[in-house]
């Protein structure tokens, strides 16, 4: 079984206060691009996860390896097949990589095992596994609330042309929210404009709606973050640019996928990780 796992970015993000729980109350947009890890899965081998190239994680607590021991127990059934995930997305970048991979290791047990990858018996494990994994199953563009794990509604898919930017130096995500929380919070713009500009699909407008509560705590723990940011927002055609989840990657919307390809070859050539995609109307899912 051939399955593709696709990154994300948050086209929306607002953080709301620290819950008594720890967490934060969350209102996002997701958007899943093309661009996507791919993973095999061979039913038929004892259980095991590989990666290519390695991850250097522990064997059993990598995302796949927790999410696939939960599905099984929550559904009383066998944990056999080897899985093996050869990496496209940059790990640790705000791109939901490993959230992915683990969505697309629980839709190839859900196919195995003849289980609707809808049933709340699967979404409750997905959302106690990782915030984003939900939102793989749907994928798409998507509003989430919660913890970022409860889905409201889908949305139109934009069709846009996107380039992503890593600048190499890692933003630990729990420092992100930490650093948030130190900061003096402002008034945060509502999501109602995203969504109408989703609606009508007009990029320069979805461009100028664009929004990360997290951006200014993540720059200012890494400021190669800020940097790619600005690089990103100077460059012609960008309709708009902003972090992707708690970062270090960076996106922006571009006018056309010349320019996308174009801005990707600059960055690579500044010694940055970049990428020209699109935005993809799927979640993670067999191919083959």
């Amino acid at each position: 079984m051939e399955l593709l796992a696709p990154a994300k970015v948050n086209l929306y993000l607002a953080v709301g206060p620290r819950r008594s729980d720890g967490y934060h109350d969350l209102v996002t947009v997701f958007q899943a691009l093309e661009l996507a890890d791919e993973v095999s899965y061979d039913p038929d081998a004892p259980f095991s996860v590989s990666y290519e190239p390695d991850m250097g994680i522990a064997q059993g607590e990598d995302l796949v390896s927790v999410v696939s021991a939960a599905l099984a127990e929550r559904l009383g059934r066998q944990l056999r097949g080897a899985f093996r995930v050869r990496k496209r997305i940059p790990a640790a970048g705000g791109l939901g990589g490993g959230s992915s991979d683990a969505a697309a290791a629980m839709v190839a047990l859900c196919a195995l095992w003849d289980v609707p990858v809808t049933s709340a018996e699967v979404v409750e494990v997905a959302r106690a596994v990782g915030a984003d994994v939900a939102f793989f199953l749907v994928g798409g563009t998507a509003l989430f609330l919660g913890r970022g794990d409860d889905f409201a509604r889908s949305l139109p898919d934009p069709g846009l042309d996107i380039v992503v930017v890593n600048p190499g130096e890692p933003v630990p995500t729990v420092a992100a929210y930490a650093a948030f929380d130190r900061l003096l919070q402002k008034p945060v713009p509502p999501v109602e404009p995203m969504i109408a500009a989703l609606e009508t699909g007009e990029r320069g407008l979805l461009g100028s709606v664009l929004f990360d509560s997290l951006t200014e705590a993540s720059t200012g723990l890494v400021p190669s973050v800020g940097d790619a940011l600005a690089f990103l927002r100077a460059e012609p055609g960008v309709m708009g640019a902003e972090m992707a989840g708690s970062g270090s990657t960076v996106f922006a919307i571009c006018s056309d996928a010349t320019v996308a390809q174009r801005i990707a070859r600059k960055a690579s050539d500044g010694g940055w990780w970049a990428c020209a995609t699109r935005t993809s109307p799927m979640g993670a899912r067999i191919v083959s």
